[in-house]
């Protein structure tokens, strides 16, 4: 529960009960506190556990603080979504660090991808070590649209939900939240969503603002009463992938929409400077843009535009795998 209301949501769409809720996030909680409380009540539950084995996912602080827990208990770890590198320790804050940090303390090491398998040879991971599983972010993605296309009354309840959207605009998917994006950054997203709007009316931008006190603030200042935006709150996943399926183009800073995105035939722009997912701006699913209103606006309108831009980055094979990465580490554990 490193974000409480957020996590709620994932575990109800799947149907998961966890056994164990650390529950760690405070008001106005610091990364130091964060990791201090995930230590402390991490280490209660491999005390009650005795794990042979800690899996843990991804780069947030709770990835780092329940690998680091588990070392301290020579408990083996493995690591999902292993090797991604931007190889610069500020970008993504704190993310690189956390993930390179995990990886020092793995056992195994499940990559998502070629790239990622050398990232970690690299840094001196034995071979031995590592499999290239592809990402589970496929795989969830995958279970969600299974349930979007095999029920109707989900599909109907979700038009109705999101029925202020127009049938006759194309849909801008937007997310931002990252910490390096605070500032300037996040106020030329909102400068790029103006302009944008003023120029077009065959466009709306649907944007979920996330939870952090900083990206409320900016929007707040910046974004008020601007026709075609639509604000809302942060989505359930389900309701999310439904509209990552209706955009037309996608607006983010976030690592798994990069993933997501591309086996959705949907071009991705990607609002950061670097990129530890660079398998998907060479495959030309995604174009790095950062924070620049005008770059942003350069490409959009070329995508809205243009036909044969927009089909060579939605015609794609997406690098991420083929959704079957659960079963890939399951089976390599079951030998362990």
């Amino acid at each position: 529960a490193q974000h409480r209301q957020m996590l709620d949501q994932v575990l109800n769409i799947f149907g998961i009960v966890p056994d164990h809720d650390l529950n760690i996030m405070g008001s106005a909680q610091n990364l130091n506190e964060s990791l201090a409380h995930i230590l402390l009540r991490f280490d209660k539950v491999l005390d009650a556990e005795n794990p042979n084995f800690v899996l843990v996912h991804g780069d947030t602080t709770s990835t780092l603080g329940c690998a680091l827990a588990a070392f301290h208990r020579r408990i083996k770890v493995g690591h999902v979504e292993a090797g991604l590198r931007t190889f610069n320790l500020q970008s993504p804050f704190p993310e690189e660090l956390n993930r390179q940090a995990t990886g020092l303390i793995a056992d195994l090491h499940f990559a998502p991808t070629l790239r990622a398998q050398e990232n970690l040879i690299k840094f001196g991971t034995q071979l031995k070590n590592i499999l290239v599983s592809g990402n589970t972010v496929i795989d969830a993605l995958k279970l969600i649209l299974n349930k979007l296309d095999s029920n109707l009354d989900l599909m109907n309840s979700l038009n109705s939900e999101f029925a202020f959207l127009s049938s006759k605009k194309k849909l801008i998917l937007l997310t931002v939240h990252r910490r390096e994006s605070f500032g300037e950054g996040l106020q030329n997203v909102c400068l790029a969503v103006k302009s944008l709007l003023s120029q077009r009316q065959d466009v709306e931008i649907l944007f979920p603002v996330h939870l952090n006190p900083v990206v409320q603030k900016t929007v707040k200042e910046h974004l008020r009463n601007i026709e075609g935006l639509h604000l809302v709150a942060p989505l359930e996943y389900l309701q999310f992938t439904y509209l990552m399926r209706r955009s037309f183009v996608i607006w983010t800073d976030s690592g798994g929409v990069q993933e997501e995105a591309p086996s959705l035939k949907k071009p991705v722009l990607i609002l950061r400077s670097v990129t530890e997912r660079p398998e998907a701006v060479e495959a030309n699913c995604a174009a790095l843009v950062g924070t620049d209103p005008k770059i942003i606006l350069k490409m959009t309108h070329e995508l809205l535009d243009n036909l044969q831009t927009y089909e060579k980055m939605t015609s794609q094979e997406s690098p991420f795998g083929d959704g079957n990465a659960s079963l890939r580490i399951l089976e390599r554990l079951s030998h362990e």
